[in-house]
């Protein structure tokens, strides 16, 4: 799924293109690219007919765009979903779900989604801790590129986790945005296998940890993005290229960046996580098969 940086591009290219422009239609094409709009499709496209769209917003993955005080568009991009700007009679996508129009006969949104596992859905907006969220995410925890994040209270309770590391990192309820693309990167930036229990982490560490997941984002933004998947395209159809620079994930039987050793890729959550097994050691307890534990001196 697109992480942080991936979403921020598209934010940023739907800020540009449909900010202060006058919804005047709206056309779903598929019913499940609006499942999560538990109305329905007359709903949805009836409440959004002579709303603006007053600003493209994000926090960690979740993308929104305001459509006045209360209300908000909510996208969700799945593994496959585009939010694609197009002129009015470009042919349409193979895959486009829904369709916006504006009042200014200028470039339509299309909402493009070959596996269907994304969708977009309206919500009343809250505010929570001194923001204005959608209700569905209100739960999501500032991310790391947020001016009001809290790094040292994020280090706290990522201390404060009895997991493993690397699943402490995907809560995006502790932090968001970081996704497993990006978990991997920071881990081998830190040195850290992402068995090692988060609960103990020193605080130097936990620090160091959460400031290369900000950098190693930073930096994917700056190209764009990663695009292990052709479809991760911005709003322009354009894809990142920021998998080119990538350390650890992706990498296997690639050497180690550092040290010259085979990354190994190892089962994690029905995905993958990839480390150098010499620079990112599992933490002892990992390496002791069960019923072979040394006995205590």
């Amino acid at each position: 799924m697109p992480e942080l940086p991936e979403v921020e591009v598209v934010r940023r290219g739907l800020d540009r293109h449909v900010s202060d422009r006058v919804i005047s239609d709206v056309e779903v094409l598929h019913p499940r690219a609006i499942r999560r709009h538990l109305p329905g499709a007359a709903d949805f496209s009836t409440r959004l007919k002579g709303l603006p769209m007053v600003a493209a917003q994000r926090r960690g993955k979740y993308l929104w765009v305001e459509l006045g005080e209360d209300l908000a568009m909510l996208a969700h991009l799945g593994m496959s979903g585009q939010m694609l700007v197009q002129p009015s009679g470009t042919p349409d996508e193979k895959h486009l779900r829904v369709r916006i129009r504006f009042a200014d006969d200028g470039p339509e949104l299309r909402f493009v989604d070959q596996r269907t596992f994304g969708g977009l859905a309206l919500a009343e907006v809250v505010e929570k801790d001194g923001a204005r969220l959608p209700e569905p995410i209100a739960h999501i925890a500032r991310d790391p590129m947020d001016p009001d994040f809290d790094l040292d209270a994020a280090v706290r309770a990522l201390r404060a986790r009895k997991s493993e590391v690397k699943r402490a990192l995907l809560d995006q309820t502790l932090v968001s945005g970081i996704g497993n693309i990006y978990a991997d990167e920071a881990l081998w930036r830190t040195r850290l296998h992402g068995t090692r229990p988060a609960s103990g982490l020193t605080k130097a560490l936990a620090t160091e940890l959460l400031k290369h997941a900000t950098d190693v984002m930073h930096e994917a933004l700056d190209q764009g993005g990663t695009s292990f998947d052709a479809l991760y395209v911005n709003v322009n159809g354009q894809s990142g290229y920021f998998d080119r620079s990538l350390n650890a994930y992706g990498q296997e039987n690639e050497p180690c960046g550092r040290c010259g050793t085979s990354i190994v890729r190892e089962a994690f959550m029905n995905r993958s996580s990839f480390s150098c097994p010499v620079c990112q050691p599992k933490p002892r307890a990992s390496r002791v098969s069960r019923g072979t534990a040394r006995r205590p001196a």
